[in-house]
């Protein structure tokens, strides 16, 4: 398969699976181990573009499921694509809307076609089949798209697992044949097989003979214990080639990063620390502060000592605790930090 994703390993850990890289795009390039912070709609909550950018991010995450809906797929391409669209002239990654069928199952059925969904916005019904989320895709125009796969929570158990891997492959070549953009859109497939390592080994196995610009992993970081969840990563790495980037859907916690990239992954994404900062926590090594308690209003040191992001360097903690904790301000401030940290 074509694309325009170049991906070089450039150093590896002589004790672990860990690798560091570099994803060269026309427009950017990326260093991995690479963390992606996540604007569901074109936009990260309590930061502007140029600030990611600052922040050294060169690739984003948006949604197709609800870039699809609001502010539909028409309107982001009158505007010249979600680049132009959201004022980014570096790298974005477009999930295929497959999560959904976890976060919003009380609202969606699911059939060979495709995933039907209703809208919680409009209350429409919306059919979201492999053609119609690349079609989506295409008009969005990413750098990285993702194929339309069929997940199941990750402690789901039998037959179903099976039937969602199966159909998952079939999706792909779906999503393949209905590609309009192959040369400068890169098609990411994504590995499910649950909590099943023959159906992980599997689902790698038949993706692989795809010939992809690079491969996801997906359907776990969903409840289930940290052994397993780490047992499956490092196998469905480990069946997946070497010589292409390998990203790891949904994961953003600081030890799943640093396990994961021992076990070999390259790429991350998770609402965490945006989510995380929009409640008044500021990551810090070891945990979090929770800035809204009141310990915290005659404390004056910064959130983390020694950290050189513009919140550390200009507030203290008293100040996001006594006023802007309670104002827009407060998610603002905390979600630069939290990039940040993420970032480092």
């Amino acid at each position: 398969m074509s694309g325009n994703l170049k991906f070089e390993v450039i150093a590896r850990c002589h004790v672990t699976k860990a690798r560091a890289g570099v994803l060269s795009f026309p427009k950017a390039v990326v260093e991995t181990p690479v963390f992606m912070p996540v604007g569901t709609q074109g936009t990260l909550k309590g930061i502007l573009t140029e600030q990611l950018k600052d922040l050294g991010y060169n690739l984003l995450l948006s949604n197709t499921y609800h870039l699809g809906h609001r502010p539909g797929s028409k309107t982001v391409q009158m505007a010249g694509g979600l680049h132009k669209f959201m004022n980014w002239n570096s790298c974005i990654l477009t999930d295929s809307g497959g999560f959904q069928m976890v976060s919003l199952a009380k609202l969606m059925n699911i059939s060979e076609e495709g995933v039907h969904f209703i809208s919680p916005h409009t209350k429409e019904e919306m059919l979201l089949s492999p053609e119609r989320s690349i079609e989506i895709q295409n008009s969005l125009g990413a750098d990285i798209i993702m194929q339309l796969d069929d997940v199941v929570p990750s402690l789901t158990v039998g037959p179903r697992v099976e039937e969602a891997m199966y159909r998952s492959i079939r999706w792909l070549d779906r999503c393949i044949a209905a590609n309009r953009r192959p040369n400068d859109q890169n098609l990411f497939p994504i590995v499910q097989g649950g909590l099943d390592p023959t159906l992980r080994i599997k689902s790698a196995q038949e993706i692989c003979q795809r010939n992809c610009p690079g491969y996801a992993v997906g359907g776990l970081s969903g409840g289930e214990d940290k052994n397993q969840f780490w047992r499956m990563v490092s196998i469905s790495g480990d069946n997946l080639p070497d010589c292409k980037p390998r990203y790891l859907m949904g994961v953003g916690f600081a030890v799943d990063l640093l396990v994961c990239v021992a076990l070999g992954m390259d790429m991350f994404d998770c609402v965490f620390p945006t989510r995380t900062a929009r409640f008044g926590r500021a990551l810090i090594p070891g945990g979090s502060l929770n800035l809204k308690k009141a310990k915290y209003s005659t404390d004056f040191k910064s959130i983390q000592e020694g950290c050189d992001c513009y919140t550390c360097k200009t507030f203290t903690r008293s100040y996001l605790c006594c006023v802007a904790i309670h104002e827009t301000i407060g998610c603002h401030l905390i979600t630069i930090h939290n990039l940040h940290y993420q970032a480092n």
